[in-house]
């Protein structure tokens, strides 16, 4: 019974329009109140939970890499990433598109979330796709499927989100999201490559012999920054968090001493905005764990795995279970809250059923991923028709395409677990 209490609180209370760090407030007292735990004492946990969830060595990543992220998009390295992309494949048909996909995957290993990726390729490249003729929500549609390559290809800090709240290897969930990643990629612009003959695109972008060894030569200190930042975290010359660092100051120096596109009163501002985006993230930690303390008490997990416990027999038949569940779930609430909430749940489950964490956790970043860019609560597809004004029916039209691809391909990762895990044995030396 506390499960549904839980349940209905939770999509109650966000049916009411109210941010969800209150929300977790919220849901945690009807479990305390629920649960006769209504007393002085008990009152106290709220507050002391939110001290001790938001105080986790390994989510002090999570501002390095804000950071960092806002620090490229102001300093110029995103659109000298656009410009190697456009410079690798956008000398064939439909271009644009095919060097918007490329860019994701390039942006996805040096900004790692979602929402920043969609906003800076967004701006840099729908205007390009309108003067090219694009559709409005075909355009938005290639940058808002891209997007949810942010969480998955590393440095991801949804993974070092889930890492922190199950107490998994960072590292080891770094390696599990770069191939799959990859692969998702290439599908999009194999559907690109259809879409692209469907209507009609023909545009094509040449540069110059000059132009090409100018961008490669400006985009190299971006192109490096995630291979030395991987690099360092699977040898274990730092940590994912002194990697977090490691981005932070690397991108402080590309851009103001190597482009000199960022002034010390710039960095000021991005310092600022990057403060407020942690700011909010954290504070959705911290009211997470909170009620994640009552959803332990109320031994909800332990009511979950007797839901789905007869099919903890059938590991495959589970996975499906549980990614459909999420599917529904991620259409109504964000990432970050989604993981905070759910991982301590269903990880005690599908220890028992005998999966593996990692391969458990691919599935699981990539399912509520595809979240962000499904309506009504699809945070990147607001992102997309803000930059882009683009209508959000428009932009759900032209992205179907994309979100089906991105679909089959999370439970052909499911069927196929040696998609994911084999490279992961591969690059962790197993």
């Amino acid at each position: 019974m506390e499960l549904v209490v839980f349940l209905v609180s939770l999509f109650g209370f966000l049916a009411l329009g109210i941010p969800i760090a209150i929300v977790l407030v919220l849901c945690s007292m009807v479990l305390m109140y629920y649960g006769g735990m209504w007393d002085s004492m008990f009152v106290m946990i709220i507050p002391q939970s939110m001290l001790d969830g938001a105080n986790n060595y390994p989510l002090m990543a999570i501002p390095f890499f804000v950071f960092a992220g806002e620090i490229m998009t102001e300093g110029g390295l995103s659109k000298r990433v656009v410009k190697l992309a456009q410079l690798i494949i956008g000398r064939v048909r439909g271009g644009l598109g095919y060097a918007a996909i490329v860019s994701s995957v390039i942006f996805a290993g040096l900004m790692g979330s979602s929402v920043g990726e969609a906003a800076a390729l967004g701006s840099l490249l729908l205007p390009m796709m309108a003067q090219a003729g694009y559709k409005p929500g075909r355009a938005g549609g290639v940058i808002a499927s891209g997007a949810i390559l942010g969480p998955i290809i590393p440095p991801s800090t949804n993974f070092i989100l889930l890492g922190a709240t199950v107490g998994l290897s960072i590292t080891k969930l770094f390696m599990i999201g770069l191939v799959p990643g990859l692969i998702i990629g290439l599908c999009l612009m194999v559907t690109w490559f259809f879409i692209v003959r469907i209507d009609g695109y023909k545009e094509k972008i040449e540069f110059k012999k000059g132009e090409a060894s100018k961008i490669v030569r400006d985009a190299m200190p971006a192109f490096m920054m995630p291979v030395l930042l991987l690099g360092g975290i699977r040898f274990g010359v730092f940590t994912p968090t002194e990697g977090g660092a490691f981005a932070a100051i690397y991108a402080i120096i590309v851009c103001m001493g190597y482009y000199r596109e960022l002034s010390f009163r710039d960095l000021l501002r991005v310092s600022a905005r990057a403060a407020r985006t942690t700011a909010v993230v954290m504070l959705i930690v911290a009211t997470a764990t909170a009620v994640g303390w009552f959803i332990t008490i109320a031994q909800i997990p332990n009511q979950v795995t007797d839901l789905f416990r007869p099919l903890i027999d059938s590991p495959v038949l589970l996975l499906l279970a549980i990614n459909i569940f999420l599917l529904l779930v991620g259409m109504v609430m964000d990432l970050t809250p989604n993981i905070l909430i759910f991982a301590p749940v269903f990880y005690p489950l599908i220890t028992q059923a005998g999966i593996d964490p990692y391969f458990f956790g691919l599935l699981f970043i990539l399912n509520l991923g595809i979240g962000v860019i499904t309506p009504p609560v699809g945070t990147v597809l607001y992102v997309v028709c803000g930059v882009g004004n683009i209508k959000i029916t428009k932009l759900v039209q032209g992205m179907l395409p994309f979100l089906v691809t991105e679909i089959i391909m999370l439970f052909l990762l499911l069927f196929f677990p040696s998609l994911s895990l084999t490279p992961l044995n591969w690059l962790m030396g197993g």
